[in-house]
């Protein structure tokens, strides 16, 4: 087989385990009233749950930096997905609150693992086709994500339990995925040479070097951003759904929509977004998503009934959508000779975002309400105004330097893993 052939099906395995991963994070977190109710879990401790995902989630990721010392990232994907969909049907099967929070926890441990292997492939990927790609594998997690949140409503509109509505989805991508992994392609399964690197010289070689003397200094503005824009993303995940059942008055059926809304202009703001970089560059484009962002969650504080509350929802999709990705190819931008490590220091305030996002909506909720606590996330995202700048230069509208020289039509860096 030929290193470009292999190329090809690492590819598509790898975009089909970012929309399985859609799927799933959109059958659990569109359903979180209906776990609430299953369960007993109460409105306080429902944040204790929905925090300790993306903790468990961090510590998984910082032991697959040291596990894939010994084990390919490949290997540590082919066993993750299966056990995080696993989870996954474990959280509609208990019956007690212990066995929610041992399948949470399950979940949490193998998503994590999943999200950093499956990111490291897509690095691995990208490098060897010489142009960015990874904004591909977003875009497939967002069609996942619309799929899945479907799903969860055909669910709640045919009143079916948990697992009943899980057990499908489980049975039929298990062993699809496990299909797919034999053609995951590691850094050392090339043969080949891979694409040019920065500057149309560089080859890679499997190391790379770090940040610098004061590099993570320089990072921290765009670590700032992308944990508040995790923030705004954990808001919608984990609370659209409630807060239209439970502020607006929607049944558990339209509940489920507002994901599927903010999944689908996700979706389209990832297909036309670099348009729009290339015209006016990421500095514009970054500000002008952080105004509708706000804008939308403005919108869901106010809103006096359902559509209107669907309309701020589809206004963060189209506003959040373009911080993540383009905070990305800044990090590549800035340390284009360290680029795998700043994205993976970067990508720790995902979690981060998540941690903070989900309880701090949950208590100011419960203790004020929860329209005034919509305020919190759109006040946080704004912040992205006053790092704007650190986006890059106005000509840095098109990825980095060898894209432009190769003439590639690709686009610029995305986010792998849980939700934008």
């Amino acid at each position: 087989m030929t290193d470009d052939v292999r190329l090809r099906r690492g590819r598509g395995a790898l975009g089909f385990s970012f929309f399985v991963q859609g799927v799933t994070f959109a059958l659990l977190v569109t359903r979180i009233p209906a776990i609430q109710d299953r369960y007993g879990i109460s409105d306080g401790l429902l944040p204790v749950f929905l925090a300790a995902v993306p903790v468990l989630a961090g510590v998984a990721s910082v032991g697959t930096e040291h596990l894939v010392k010994r084990v390919a990232p490949s290997v540590v994907l082919r066993w993750a997905q299966p056990l995080v969909l696993l989870s996954l049907l474990g959280v509609g099967a208990g019956e007690r609150l212990w066995h929610v929070a041992v399948a949470l926890g399950g979940f949490g441990l193998s998503v994590g693992a999943l999200d950093a292997s499956m990111n490291m492939l897509g690095v691995s990927l990208q490098r060897a086709y010489g142009r960015s790609i990874m904004l591909g594998f977003h875009a497939a997690y967002s069609l996942g994500g619309i799929l899945g949140a479907s799903a969860a409503w055909y669910g709640a509109h045919a009143h079916l339990g948990l697992f009943v509505s899980y057990l499908p989805a489980v049975a039929v991508l298990v062993p699809l995925v496990l299909l797919g992994s034999r053609h995951y392609v590691d850094r050392g399964d090339r043969t080949g040479p891979v694409g040019v690197g920065v500057g149309g010289t560089e080859k890679e070689t499997g190391t790379e070097k770090g940040l610098g003397v004061g590099g993570f200094r320089l990072l921290l503005p765009l670590c700032l951003v992308m944990a508040c824009a995790y923030i705004g993303d954990s808001t919608v995940a984990n609370w659209s759904a409630k807060y239209l059942q439970d502020v607006l008055g929607s049944s558990e059926q339209t509940a489920t929509v507002p994901y599927n809304v903010y999944m689908v202009t996700t979706l389209v703001g990832r297909a036309v977004g670099d348009l729009g970089v290339r015209r006016f560059g990421a500095v514009a484009v970054v500000r002008a998503g952080t105004l509708v962002a706000a804008c939308g969650f403005a919108v869901v504080a106010a809103a006096p009934g359902v559509w209107v509350g669907m309309l701020g929802f589809t206004l963060l999709g189209i506003g959040l959508c373009v911080i993540v990705p383009q905070t990305f190819a800044a990090a590549g931008r800035l340390f284009p000779g360290a680029s795998d490590t700043a994205v993976a220091r970067l990508n720790i305030f995902n979690y981060v975002g998540f941690l903070i996002g989900s309880p701090l909506v949950g208590a100011i909720g419960d203790a004020w309400s929860y329209r005034g606590a919509m305020l919190v996330p759109m006040v946080l995202v704004l912040i992205t105004l006053v790092h704007a700048r650190s986006f890059g230069p106005q000509e840095a509208r098109y990825g980095v330097d060898h894209e432009r020289r190769a003439g590639d039509r690709a686009v610029d860096v995305g986010r792998g893993g849980n939700g934008v």
